[in-house]
């Protein structure tokens, strides 16, 4: 059987605001757990100000090296809003009026409220493709394997489903967990053990306090379900040999 190619992913955040801690990141999350479910895997995410030159170069930097990349923030009316200027410098490509987002806006909007600062948000590279927002017209754009969206959590969730025939995975990636009433390190050399034996499953270790007791959920991930059980079973062997309690598991 040969190995599977891995599709990876890069997130990019890209706000002062995220960076300064008034707003909470809630899009990371978000692109993973969707980008998960079509088999693709984040590899490295990056948060970055609204600043030209740091957004060209990390844009260019991993879209070099990654499948898909996916911005967060900045598309937007006013003036720390950026990023489309920016990701068309990164390309060197021209930023200019994107003529059927205008049309979208040009009907979304009433007559007189289609101002100026509004339509900003339909500057774009030259031959961007549209992202169609359902939620508040706006759309977001996408050149190569770049893909520009909103920072508004609601908004962004709203718009990546219209994108999951554009983006091209593997299997979904699946998890299972163990959750163990101990402590790392009554765990980690025999874990340890399990891991070097399962190179291709992702382990993770995850201390807890819950109901005034430690605990340490161990978490699975990979895209082979039968891989994932035998990993498992190799854990449970140990735990049972230790008498290890088991809180919960899937």
């Amino acid at each position: 059987m040969t190995d599977k190619k891995e599709i990876l992913a890069g997130i990019i955040i890209i706000g002062n605001e995220i960076l300064s801690g008034r707003t909470k990141d809630a899009n990371t999350s978000c692109l993973a757990l969707w980008l998960n479910s079509i088999g693709v895997k984040v590899r490295e995410v990056r948060v970055i100000p609204d600043n030209e030159n740091i957004i060209i170069n990390t844009v260019n930097t991993l879209r070099k090296k990654l499948d898909y990349i996916f911005t967060s923030g900045g598309i937007g009316p006013t003036h720390d809003d950026i990023t489309a200027e920016s990701v068309a410098k990164a390309f060197n490509l021209d930023y200019e009026i994107h003529k059927e987002g205008y049309r979208i806006l040009e009907q979304y909007y009433k007559p007189g409220e289609f101002n100026e600062g509004r339509q900003k948000m339909i500057w774009m590279p030259k031959n961007a493709n549209l992202i169609l927002n359902p939620t508040s017209g706006a759309p977001g754009f996408s050149i190569e394997n770049v893909y520009c969206l909103p920072g508004v959590p609601s908004i962004l969730k709203s718009m990546i489903g219209g994108l999951t025939n554009q983006i091209v995975g593997g299997d979904p990636i699946l998890s299972e967990s163990i959750s163990l009433r101990t402590v790392e390190s009554e765990i980690a050399k025999s874990l340890t053990k399990v891991q070097d034996k399962n190179q291709d499953i992702e382990i993770g270790s995850y201390p807890f306090f819950h109901a005034g007791k430690l605990g340490v959920s161990i978490v699975l991930r990979s895209s082979d379900k039968d891989r994932i059980k035998i990993c498992k079973d190799e854990i449970l062997n140990f735990v049972n040999e230790k008498k290890i309690e088991i809180v919960d598991r899937d």
